[in-house]
């Protein structure tokens, strides 16, 4: 018998849990680790904090699903991982041991990066169903006396199309309120050119998005580093490609969502030959961490080099379609390991996304994500925001039943009409 460990319960861990409970032989004991009681469908955040969604309706249990699937769970933060000896020491005190250990568990959002930025600060965020529920009590007391709004992504961030999505989705629920002609909206951005998404863009991304914006009436600093955040004011640098302040902008604001910087957890931090500088877990193509072959992981989580320099530091997302291959193919090749068998599967890694704009919205496929790419691919409309919708629906009744299968391909890409690439 072997015991197999995920750490973490969100888009990564949960679909990696319920898939290895496939591929592992009924004797083999799964566990789950995860310092939240629920799972958080994050994707329908931005639609909590304009108040569309409550985060009730997002949210799945986690203990009794997994009970059903015959799959252990805890419910307690990793306080130290000690890969030498497969032993992960949990914040009620407890001690799990692993044969097999995958680790799936997001990011930490690092707003102490920049003073004045997050939910202690200034800025609310969208990155969790709970930050996103601050939000939408602060959006509530800002539609009563609106203002100035200013949004995006600031540098080190991984992933730019929820700070697209929030920026639209308020500007929609802002029109619906009558009240848009009284918000001047300013849209702030590490990335070099609108809708370069930390991919070098996707089909015509830069296109579509840049005009959504004029047509909105969203204005945009690109390659911009946030130097701090006061109360009602944020202070952005344009930098010119060689790194020198192009110009500094004093930005008031009387809301403001921005995505933080991403790192790895505390637990894994300066673990030699596990996770880089910044904390993410080095992987092969199996998605095992070659230091310790014992050590898979997925998601967010993992390293993955930008697609080339910028002049404002840009990371790559790892959209729930590229996570589900990473998904699948851990399972397969732990399987293989315990079949006394080497890994031999490899994730695509392509991209697909469906970015909701409250009417309307823009969808994207990238295959493989880094360029140069066999599929490059991007459109635009209101079939965007009904798919989203659709998908929300799709994934949360799956995992209330604990059911494995490729989420996000089945119905992304049936839906898009796209071949699989093998």
């Amino acid at each position: 018998m072997a015991h197999i460990v995920v750490l973490g319960a969100g888009l990564g861990g949960v679909p990696m849990a319920l898939e290895m409970r496939n591929q592992a032989r009924r004797q083999d004991e799964i566990t789950v680790v995860c310092d939240s009681p629920t799972f958080n469908f994050t994707p329908s955040n931005p639609w909590v904090a304009v108040d569309w969604r409550k985060p009730e309706q997002i949210k799945v249990e986690l203990a009794p699903m997994f009970k059903r699937r015959r799959i252990g769970f805890i419910h307690a933060a990793a306080t130290a991982l000690d890969p030498d000896n497969s032993t992960i020491t949990l914040s009620d005190g407890q001690s799990v041991s692993y044969d097999y250990l995958v680790i799936a568990t997001g990011p930490e959002l690092a707003f102490d990066e920049i003073e004045g930025l997050g939910p202690d600060g200034h800025t609310v965020s969208i990155c969790t169903t709970d930050h996103a529920e601050v939000a939408r009590q602060k959006w509530l007391e800002f539609v009563e006396d609106p203002g100035p709004v200013v949004v995006g992504a600031v540098q080190g961030a991984s992933c730019y199309g929820p700070a697209y999505e929030f920026a639209m989705i308020m500007d929609t629920d802002l029109r619906k309120r009558k009240i848009r002609d009284r918000v001047p909206m300013t849209f702030v951005t590490a990335e070099p050119y609108i809708g370069h998404l930390g991919l070098g863009g996707v089909g015509d991304t830069k296109g579509m998005l840049e005009s959504e914006m004029r047509n909105r009436h969203i204005n945009w600093i690109t390659s911009a580093r946030v130097s701090k955040v006061e109360d009602g004011l944020m202070i952005v640098e344009a930098i010119n490609e060689d790194g020198s302040v192009k110009a500094t902008h004093e930005l008031p604001f009387k809301y403001s969502m921005m995505l933080p910087g991403f790192r790895g957890i505390k637990p894994l931090m300066g673990l030699k030959g596990l996770v880089n500088p910044r904390g993410f877990v080095t992987v092969d193509n199996h998605q095992r961490n070659t230091a310790y072959p014992n050590i898979f992981s997925v998601g967010v989580c993992i390293a993955i080099p930008p697609v080339g320099p910028t002049p404002v530091p840009v990371g790559v997302p790892k959209t729930g379609f590229m996570i589900e291959s990473m998904v699948r193919a851990t399972a397969h090749n732990i399987r293989a390991l315990l079949d006394g068998k080497e890994p031999t599967y490899e994730g695509s890694w392509n991209a697909v996304c469906l970015a909701d704009f409250g009417d309307g919205g823009v969808a994207f496929v990238a295959m493989p994500q880094i360029p140069p790419r066999n599929v490059n691919w991007a459109s635009e409309g209101k079939w965007v925001h009904l798919g989203k919708i659709a998908f929300e629906k799709f994934f949360l009744s799956k995992v209330r039943r604990g059911i494995a299968e490729p989420f996000y391909e089945r119905m992304t890409l049936d839906m898009l009409g796209i071949t699989k690439s093998k």
